[in-house]
This record gives C-alpha cells, sequence and structure tokens, in this order.
C-alpha cells in the first residue's frame, strides 16, 4: 500500500490525546476539505508491503497506533495491516472521512469518525449507514469552521440517538474559530460534547509535519 509517512508523536486529538503514539499516515484522499491541513497526502508517498510497515512501527516502540490519511480507508491493504497490528498487541486508532463504509473495520479497532460538516465542503459525502454501525467505543467528531457547522452538529446528535453513548468531539478549524468561542457555544446549549483542542498544533507550529 502506499504510505505518506510513519512516526512517533504525542497524539492531539480524542480520548487518547496526550498519549504517545505512532502515526501511520496513507496516501490519496478522495475528499477535498477546504480547512484540509494534510494535502501532501494527496499523492505522495511509497508503497510499502504490510510487513515493512509493521517492521517500521515496531522500530518506534509506542503500543498506541493511529492510521490516518488522507483517507486510509480507500486502500483494501489497510484491513490485513489493522487485524496484524493487533495481533501483535498494537491499540489501533483508525481516522476515517465518514465517506466510506466502515463495515469491514476489525472491531477491536477505534474508529474516530469525522462527520464532514457544511464548512469542509464535503458533508454530501457522508456515509449516513455508518452511525448505526459504531460501537460504544468509537469517536465521533465535527470539525467546527463557524456558527453553521455547530449548530448543524448539534442538529445532527439530536437527530441521531445512537450517539448517544459514543465520544463526541467537536474541534475548531484552526484560525477560524477561537477554541473560547466554541466552548462558549457548548456551554450555552450544555452539550456532552468534549471539546477537541490539536495538542501537537499547540506544541508545535501548526505547519510542522511529522508531529
Amino acid at each position: 500500500m502506499k504510505i505518506n509517512e510513519i512516526f512517533k508523536s504525542i497524539q492531539g486529538e480524542g480520548t487518547a490525546a496526550g498519549l504517545p503514539c505512532t502515526f501511520v499516515r496513507t496516501t490519496f484522499c478522495n475528499l477535498r476539505c477546504h480547512w484540509c491541513d494534510t494535502s501532501y497526502a494527496f499523492y505522495d508517498g511509497e508503497e510499502k508491503s504490510v510487513e515493512a510497515i509493521i517492521t517500521d512501527v515496531d522500530a518506534l516502540s509506542c503500543r498506541l497506533v493511529a492510521i490516518t490519511g488522507g483517507e486510509p480507508l480507500l486502500q483494501k491493504e489497510v484491513y490485513p495491516l489493522m487485524a496484524q497490528l493487533l495481533d501483535h498487541g498494537y491499540r489501533v486508532l483508525i481516522e476515517t472521512s465518514g465517506s466510506l463504509p466502515i463495515d469491514l473495520v476489525d472491531p477491536r479497532v477505534t474508529i474516530i469518525l469525522d462527520l464532514k460538516c457544511p464548512g469542509s465542503g464535503m458533508s454530501r459525502t457522508i456515509v449516513w449507514e455508518n452511525l448505526a454501525k459504531l460501537k460504544p467505543t468509537d469517536e465521533v467528531k465535527f470539525v467546527i469552521a463557524d456558527r453553521n457547522d455547530f449548530e448543524w452538529a448539534t442538529t445532527v446528535l439530536k437527530q441521531n440517538p445512537t450517539l448517544n453513548d459514543k465520544t463526541i468531539l467537536f474541534s475548531p478549524v484552526f484560525d477560524k474559530v477561537e477554541p473560547a468561542q466554541l466552548a462558549e457555544w457548548i456551554l450555552k446549549e450544555n452539550l456532552p460534547v468534549r471539546l477537541n483542542m490539536q495538542l501537537h498544533k499547540l506544541i508545535w507550529a501548526p505547519e510542522t509535519r511529522g508531529v
């Protein structure tokens, strides 16, 4: 499969935020979100076997692995990669856009499903059937670019009670929405969601790669 980069850093988002984590970033994406910060993964990368990827992951000596992109589910080899990492004793997360079915993802994997708000320009790509297939241990992320995105995400939560037992992440678009503003909206509406900051962008410069 084609891999953009493999590196160890601090997990910046979700319930694993702050933990050391090995990131496997795959190449290719079927979406073009307006605020995308990883467009370098659209095409650039190196072909690697599943075995070679696991060797690279082993060398970084970190038991938490996040598979991200791009869009990891575009490459069929991601499924045996996840299974073999799990069989090797790794805790595995996968970050996916929600534009592709999640049926074949190993149930031992924690899915972080990014439901694309209108501000991304990609809401039309959402596979809504995925919501009913999520496990209680999975997470759902909304990347919020403005008040309209916030209200849209709030409506989605109200209309989909299957999300009640999931961890819900509201993440402000860097340089678009101030975290304090999003926090105020969450508090005013009394939403049971987690304000999801991108720790890696707070620790290192926002444009820094490999972190």
